[in-house]
């Protein structure tokens, strides 16, 4: 008998070494990136950029999928449902993981128990933009306008429970005023038709707004976070221009299926941590109207609990729901 407890102790020992000289090994082969949204979207840009730094740094390819649907539920659901190996990761906005969960009536993952988190990548302003034939030019021109024609200001998003739909939501709310929203499968697609003139307000992330406003195609009336941001500094934020209080930003953030190694995972916070501080990731994540993240692992989160209460609260004071 003791001769088996011996092997079985032998092989116990086997299993828990295993998955360290796995991670030491890591990563051995492609590793992917999920992108629940489409591509030419902001969480696109920035996970791309992740992913080169990675591939870059760790001496093997990390690419970028896009996997979308159900705003942002359905390339969720995948990476939960994934073989947790460090194989398979999740780069998102804060819809799957803060929103959706109050915003949908059932989802198929849970957000708090089928993920590790591993970093807050970056934080970007939202900023509100109406197509240039829209006669305003300021935030209160634009509240004046949508209450003369009630109903008759559509609003774009990326989709349902993304920021830039809970962002309109609040802005409706608080403004008082009737406006229409409208989903897209993405941001880059709601941005094509705000320039087109087929909707005439998006709230949307300054990395793939900067462009868009330099060049004239679109018009920014306000920033939507506390404070004015240094990429639009003559930008009055909408809290300024009398909507008092009004204060609404987003994040991308990476995190690995529930249950993935330990070493894997120290690894990749290391690694994003590094990333995060390399001067040419710090330029180039500002220079699309962004900040570089601070927060790994257990502290994203208790930072991604905090994100989903307050969303909560916005989501059921504007009675906003996923159609």
């Amino acid at each position: 008998m003791s001769h088996v407890l011996r092997l079985l102790a032998i092989a116990a020992l086997g299993m828990l070494i295993l998955p360290v000289r796995a991670a030491e090994r890591y990563p051995e082969r492609v590793v992917r990136i999920v992108n629940p949204y489409p591509a030419g979207g902001s969480v696109d840009l920035m996970a791309r950029i992740l992913a080169q730094k990675l591939s870059d740094d760790l001496g093997q390819q990390f690419i970028v999928e896009n996997r979308t649907g159900g705003g942002g539920n359905t390339g969720s659901d995948s990476v939960a449902k994934a073989e947790p190996d460090g194989y398979t990761l999740l780069f998102t906005a804060p819809g799957p993981l803060t929103v959706n969960q109050t915003l949908y009536s059932k989802l198929s993952f849970d957000p708090a128990a089928d993920f590790a988190p591993i970093a807050l990548f970056a934080t970007a302003p939202i900023v509100l933009m109406v197509y240039p034939g829209v006669p305003a030019s300021n935030v209160q021109e634009l509240i004046a306008l949508a209450r003369k024609e009630p109903g008759k200001l559509n609003f774009a998003s990326a989709g349902n429970g993304t920021t830039n739909h809970l962002s309109g939501e609040m802005f409706k709310s608080m403004a008082g005023i009737d406006i229409v929203h409208v989903p897209y499968r993405g941001a880059g697609p709601a941005m094509n038709d705000l320039i087109g003139g087929h909707v005439q307000m998006f709230f949307d992330l300054m990395p793939v707004v900067l462009p868009q406003v330099t060049t004239g195609k679109v018009r920014a009336l306000g920033t939507a976070g506390a404070t004015r941001t240094s990429a639009l500094p003559a930008v009055p934020t909408i809290a300024e221009q009398g909507v008092h209080g009004f204060d609404a930003s987003s994040w991308y953030g990476l995190v690995a299926p529930a249950k993935t190694p330990e070493p894997v995972l120290a690894i990749l916070r290391e690694e994003v941590a590094k990333a995060l501080k390399a001067p040419d990731m710090i330029a180039h994540i500002r220079e699309l109207g962004s900040e570089p993240g601070v927060v790994l692992g257990k502290d994203f989160g208790a930072f991604l609990a905090q994100e989903t209460k307050k969303w909560a609260e916005i989501i059921r004071a504007s009675g906003a729901k996923a159609d």
